[in-house]
């Protein structure tokens, strides 16, 4: 009978605290906007810097993504003496490239920018280039893979520049600096293999 009552006691005050909770929401000062629309972040950069961070952030998103998508590629197409080890190779650093995607991508979220998430904006956005139906040697992948390695580190130190100094970004900045990191140490890996 006591529990019964205790729990008779808990149900009455967590609903009066349910109705207290829902009504202080709907006779709060904010608008609750719409399931599926972007709510605009508060978080101290106006719209046009969030967005230009946005459209920075999605450019880099496309180039990691299709550097994701050639490695895992040439992952699924080595062949020769090197394949087993080439192959565990690719594996590693194409689960890291897509680490660095999905991080990208929730980046590009904080600053209330939707992320691409096409592959048509991909290689519309991607400054890379891709090699449709081409499967090279195992050296030459290894080279194709360093280029563009190597060129993903130009824009990210060029990107770095830019939220260094307008718009000001510090938080995507440091982001960016994370990210040249991970392709330095990803381009020293394939570089050893070629020395």
């Amino acid at each position: 009978m006591y529990k019964k009552g205790v729990l008779f006691v808990v149900l009455i005050v967590g609903s009066i605290w349910l109705a207290y909770a829902q009504n202080s929401i709907m006779n709060s000062n904010e608008q609750l906007k719409p399931i599926g629309e972007i709510m605009e972040p508060n978080i101290g950069m106006d719209k046009k810097n969030r967005e230009a961070v946005g459209a920075l952030l999605n450019r880099l998103l496309s180039d990691e993504y299709l550097l994701y998508t050639k490695t895992y590629n040439y992952h699924w197409n080595i062949v020769g003496p090197m394949f087993s080890d080439l192959h565990v190779f690719f594996q590693e650093q194409y689960e890291k490239l897509q680490a660095i995607v999905d991080e990208t991508a929730e980046r590009a979220r904080m600053m209330g920018v939707r992320a691409f998430g096409t592959m048509s904006e991909f290689l519309k956005n991607t400054r890379l280039k891709e090699e449709e139906g081409v499967v090279p040697a195992d050296m030459q992948m290894i080279k194709n893979l360093l280029a563009d390695h190597e060129s993903v580190i130009r824009y990210v130190r060029a990107d770095i520049e830019t939220c260094a100094n307008k718009p000001k970004d510090p938080v995507t900045r440091h982001f960016l600096e994370d990210v040249l990191e991970k392709q330095e140490k990803m381009a020293w890996m394939l570089r050893s293999y070629l020395q």
